[in-house]
């Protein structure tokens, strides 16, 4: 399906088409291999959710073609069937007796451009820039949407340096709201102990300090790192669960699968960090790492000792105190309990959603009512960043 023309970037620019196609098709595609190689999540870390998350996701492809045929380049994408509403903590009653006749009352099938368990990006390339990307993406993706029956259109989560590149989004009638933020901390410093002194102000130091001392005369707490968790991803797993089962907001359930797979096929790039408590697993976090960043994305507690142990903090200061070691410049966080990363001055990394209905009259109204359904307009801790105006 043609997706761009010479008329959309003018005499001098290329057209370029769009077709869609699976995970199968792209085998032995050389473009594919180095689709986001300058980031930790690349082309292997979409293939591993391909294999490994559950039927909910039907992962797809966006294939970019020039007028000789040639591949130029590949953006992933998925279906799946949101619910709108999900997250936002004001599902009422009222909602629930609808959807005991409709149960697919405000539940859509949403074709999302991104990664299915992470922040996204455009698959620019050396010959073809973020905004001829965007450009040719947006010019056909509604066209694309219908003939996959879906309603609604999403970019999951772009961060805001692509709002320039994707404004064209918008001038198609695609609305931006800001997706719950991903946080960054500066840990330049020669130690923890240089970042409490240097960085947090006295009250949140002895606050800090004080929860770090309730694990200070436990001895047998000890942390290891490795690249491959296969070994004990049995131990992993249920940890995972406890956390993800205690979220408010819910969206990817990963597999054990996919924390053995990551392992061994992105060793480069991953990191497991694992606290135990004698012979038993109390914590872990899957760590990914990029240029002079430490990215935290997935934690696991026990929580019948976590909460008492104020493990959360340990296992923060033993990341942090790790990177350091290693020279990093910078521990980023994912989204969510906001409100220790506030106390230790992380700052906000907002990430976007753009989001159209394939409707025109359902879009004029869903476009009007986007900013007041996200979730992060009603983050109270959120409202407490300094850079909060930024999300927007």
């Amino acid at each position: 399906m043609s997706a761009a023309g010479p008329g959309d970037f003018g005499p001098s620019r290329e057209s370029f088409s769009v077709s869609v196609v699976s995970r199968s098709e792209l085998s032995g595609c050389a473009p594919w291999l180095s689709t986001f190689t300058d980031q930790r999540k690349d082309h292997r870390y979409y293939e591993i959710l391909n294999d490994t998350l559950e039927s909910d996701f039907e992962h797809r492809y966006f294939v970019i073609v020039d007028t000789s045929g040639r591949v130029r380049a590949i953006q992933p994408f998925f279906l799946v069937d949101q619910d709108i509403l999900e997250g936002l903590g004001t599902e009422r009653s009222w909602i629930s007796r609808i959807r005991r006749f409709y149960p697919r009352f405000l539940k859509l099938r949403a074709l999302m451009v991104g990664c299915s368990a992470g922040e996204a990006h455009l698959a620019a390339t050396d010959t073809l820039p973020v905004d001829i990307v965007a450009e040719t993406l947006s010019s056909g993706i509604v066209a694309q949407a219908k003939s996959l029956n879906a309603q609604l259109i999403v970019l999951k989560e772009f961060p805001s340096r692509y709002r320039k590149a994707l404004h064209c989004f918008v001038q198609r009638g695609f609305a931006r709201a800001p997706s719950m933020p991903m946080t960054m901390l500066d840990i330049g410093y020669d130690s923890f102990d240089a970042y409490m002194t240097k960085a947090l102000k006295s009250s949140t130091r002895r606050k800090l300090r004080k929860k770090l001392a309730a694990t200070a005369g436990i001895s047998d707490i000890s942390m290891s790192v490795t690249d491959d968790a296969t070994g004990f991803v049995d131990e992993i797993y249920p940890l995972y669960l406890q956390v993800f089962e205690r979220s408010s907001m819910q969206f990817e359930k990963l597999t054990k699968d996919f924390f053995c797979q990551v392992g061994q096929r992105m060793s480069d790039k991953v990191r497991f960090f694992a606290w135990r408590r004698g012979n038993v697993l109390v914590a872990f976090s899957l760590c990914m790492v990029q240029g002079d960043s430490l990215y935290a994305e997935y934690v696991g507690f026990d929580y019948a000792v976590a909460l008492d142990l104020h493990l959360y903090h340990y296992v923060v200061r033993d990341m942090i105190s790790w990177g350091i070691s290693q020279g990093y410049r910078w521990f980023r966080s994912s989204g969510l309990n906001y409100d220790p990363k506030l106390h230790m001055r992380h700052r906000l990394d907002p990430l976007d959603l753009y989001v159209r209905h394939t409707s025109g009259v359902a879009n004029a109204i869903f476009s009007l009512a986007l900013p007041w359904i996200v979730p992060a307009r009603y983050d109270a801790t959120l409202k407490l960043f300094p850079d909060y105006q930024e999300l927007w």
